[in-house]
């Protein structure tokens, strides 16, 4: 790959970086929109669309005069929030670009800003159209999922680069579940704890009996491709330390692999939680078996040599709600690590390798318009 492609693209993510479109801060958001549509507005022949829901913004950027298009390349500009700012900045060491979001995903947001870019200025009127939306990590229902059910998005083919790797197309996501659960008790001072009904005990003793339901070793294969549930907060809304709670409450991520069912796994938690406890649904998916194009492993597998994996993926993406709606999508992209952490990487050699096949797989696939 050439070094002035590879500088773009670091470039266009390095300024990515530094705006902390996380969920608590629309105002950054919204400066992450204006950064993708000052970039946009001088492609020629194309129309951007701005849509909004539950607060959240996304942008679809089409070939002029089309409804919809052959192909959608489709990416989340929301990252995962760290409590100091000073974070959201990025390096480059040994071939990789440190930062938060560098890997999830805007590294891959630069690589489909800049194909975008040069496709249509090369071949105006290509049926080729970019996605933006900004709650992925909320869900996406506002997002993906808002534009495919209420807004008419549709396309033949899409491209996610928010899962898989260069070698790696994930044919298969987990369902997601991610629930609020409370218990609610009777407060009283701690030196007398026979007055009260401890709240946090009695959520502690159900979240005990939950891990015994949902074992983390890996499977017959060496995989994890069974059920999962993971604590991910724990509180009460006590200030003081001699204070017996009268509430407390808990996030739980579950995923669950096919032919596991949404009501199999919340009535399996209702009984495992037991009565005292209340269950809030916040976000709920089933599982997702995607058909990606035969198309791009045929590409990849000539542009790199290497045989193309179809890989099975504990994680969610956007790629449900096109599944859902009968479009084929290809889930893959470059080489990143340690996504949702401060040291969140991409590998800057495989952002050339990915534009590369991205080229060429959009190229062919839209060669006379469709």
């Amino acid at each position: 790959m050439s070094t002035e492609l590879t500088d773009r693209l670091v470039a266009l993510t390095r300024d990515l970086i530094l705006i902390p479109s996380t969920d608590s801060a629309p105002q950054e958001r919204a400066r992450a929109f204006s950064y993708f549509r000052n970039h946009l507005e001088s492609v020629p022949g194309i129309r951007l669309e701005r849509h909004e829901s539950g607060g959240y913004e996304s942008l679809v950027a089409l070939p002029a005069g089309k409804e919809n298009a052959g192909v959608l390349m489709i990416g989340h500009l929301d990252v995962i929030e760290h409590p100091d700012l000073d974070l959201y900045r990025s390096h480059i060491d040994g071939g990789r670009l440190y930062g938060p979001g560098a890997g999830d995903m805007k590294g891959a947001l630069a690589i489909m800003l800049k194909l975008f870019s040069d496709l249509h200025r090369s071949d105006p009127g290509l049926p080729l159209g970019m996605v933006v939306t900004s709650d992925e990590e909320r869900g996406g229902e506002h997002g993906v999922g808002f534009l495919v059910r209420e807004a008419g998005l549709r396309a033949a083919h899409a491209i996610v680069p928010d899962g898989g790797s260069i070698h790696d197309v994930t044919v298969e996501e987990k369902g997601i579940a991610h629930l609020r659960i409370h218990t609610r008790g009777r407060a009283a001072h701690a030196a007398r704890p026979w007055l009260a009904h401890n709240a946090a005990t009695t959520l502690t003793d159900a979240l005990s009996r939950l891990a015994g339901r949902f074992p983390v070793p890996p499977d017959a294969a060496g995989e994890h491709w069974q059920p999962t549930c993971a604590l991910t907060t724990l509180h009460t809304p006590n200030r003081t330390l001699n204070c017996i709670p009268d509430a407390a409450e808990a996030t739980l991520d579950v995923r669950f692999p096919p032919p596991h069912t949404l009501d199999e796994i919340l009535a399996c938690l209702h009984e495992t939680l037991g009565p005292e406890v209340s269950i809030e649904t916040l976000v709920a998916a089933e599982p997702s078996v995607l058909n990606p194009d035969p198309l791009w492993f045929e590409i990849t597998e000539d542009f790199t040599g290497q045989a193309v994996n179809r890989v099975r993926a504990s994680g969610g993406s956007d790629a449900r709600f096109l599944c859902q709606a009968g479009i084929q999508t290809i889930v893959a992209r470059p080489r990143v690590g340690n996504l949702h952490a401060a040291d969140e990487w991409i590998d800057i050699a495989s952002m050339g390798e990915f534009y590369e096949i991205t080229r060429r797989y959009l190229t062919r696939r839209l060669a006379g318009g469709g």
